[in-house]
């Protein structure tokens, strides 16, 4: 890598999608964001904005066959911004991983051994790893010499106690199975707890957090001092609070229920608590924003998948207070997190003893900084922190080749 090397690529492919993001690590500036979507499809889509240039957002529609038409296009559309993969000042290719496992618990540069390491954990991260695999596979192809990092969603929880990582079932078969908790969100949970701390004045060892990332997908962690000692999410991405199209906890009888009584198959339970369960289940719409009008038209059902959402984000705060002991601040972050103003103050009414409260003037601001929204001198800090995985990524790749 050359002194003037200072760009990573960030790419986070999916089953059909391909999202990148282009940054300058000198100053954490993006030079390019964009999507590919359905991938595979017969009409394929790039949306590709040059935030260098200041260029207008370009939008291209043609069949893309697979991730590696897909990422040629992306490669073209950073040529024709003076971006392009061959330029001398690209250090690195950081690609998203959603499932790291226990062996990796930090940012690693992609080699074979680890790429057959990752595909080793496809059983345990079936919809995500492989999408994960085929964009690496892509990007190396396409640029051999350059260092691929593989950036773990799965590394920032790899820090939990045993007891709080392992299920109590029989121990050799979680082992010959590695059924435990490993946790995912980790790069917004790493970032948003380090972001809260810098908040509040302290360094990330001084503070403890609740993070509660809410979007379609959500998860909370309790992090100590810098360390996650407890997160919502386990084996899988489904357990935890009520998600967009995700139960959450649920008695794992259900399942065996499902298929006695109902006659559903594997595939249909997988289905329905993955896809049809969570908000959309419950008042058939997973927009925060539509329920919440809905709400405000007087519809039963809405208040009532609002009002489970948030019982189950109010017990994960009670239980992760007990667990961390002390709690310093509570950071709302992602999609819901960060606009849901309702969903913030319905989560923390009624804690007053717990030290937590909501001040209504704040928490009505819209802001993409970091912001309290807790009356001042409160006990416990609650913070809105906008979260950036993309950096966080180019930030860990960038130091890992660096070094």
């Amino acid at each position: 890598m050359t002194a003037t090397a200072t760009r990573v690529l960030v790419l986070n492919s999916g089953s059909s999608s391909l999202k990148y993001q282009l940054l300058d690590m000198h100053d954490a500036s993006r030079l390019a964001v964009g999507l590919v979507e359905r991938i595979g499809e017969e009409t394929s889509r790039l949306v590709h904005t040059p935030l260098a240039t200041g260029g207008a957002k370009r939008e291209t529609e043609g069949a893309m066959a697979d991730h590696d038409a897909a990422l040629k296009a992306v490669a073209a559309e950073l040529a024709a911004d003076g971006l392009g993969l061959d330029s001398p000042q690209l250090a690195a290719i950081g690609h998203r991983v959603v499932h790291g496992g226990l062996k990796f618990t930090a940012p690693t540069v992609i080699d074979d051994a680890v790429l057959t390491e990752i595909e080793r954990l496809v059983p345990v991260a079936p919809l995500h790893n492989p999408a994960n695999i085929t964009g690496i596979r892509t990007a190396r192809a396409l640029r051999p010499d350059l260092p691929q990092v593989a950036v773990f969603d799965t590394a920032f929880h790899t820090t939990m106690p045993e007891y709080a990582a392992r299920y109590a079932i029989d121990v050799a078969t979680a082992d010959a199975h590695r059924i435990r908790r490993y946790g995912f969100h980790g790069t917004s949970h790493a970032y948003v707890s380090r972001k809260t701390a810098a908040l509040l004045g302290k360094g990330p060892s001084e503070v403890n957090v609740i993070v509660l990332h809410l979007g379609n997908g959500a998860s909370a962690s309790a992090v100590a001092g810098g360390r996650c000692v407890d997160t919502s999410m386990g084996l899988t991405p489904l357990e935890g609070l009520v998600m967009g199209t995700r139960s959450g906890d649920i008695d794992p009888a259900v399942t065996f229920h499902l298929k006695r009584v109902a006659g559903m198959s594997e595939d249909e339970v997988d289905e329905l608590l993955n896809k049809k369960s969570g908000l959309i289940g419950l008042c058939g719409d997973n927009d925060m924003r539509e329920i919440r009008r809905r709400i405000d038209e007087g519809d039963a059902q809405a208040k009532l998948a609002f009002d489970i959402y948030i019982h189950r984000l109010k017990k994960y705060l009670g239980a992760y207070t007990a667990v961390l002991g002390r709690v310093d601040a509570v950071a709302f972050t992602a999609g819901v997190g960060e606009n849901a103003a309702p969903v913030r103050e319905a989560a923390i009414a009624g804690l007053a003893d717990m030290g937590m409260a909501v001040d209504a003037d704040r928490n009505a601001v819209r802001s993409d900084e970091p912001r309290l929204i807790s009356p001042e001198g409160s006990r416990v800090a609650v913070a809105v922190v906008p979260t950036d995985e993309e950096l966080e990524i180019a930030q860990q790749t960038y130091a890992l080749v660096s070094a």
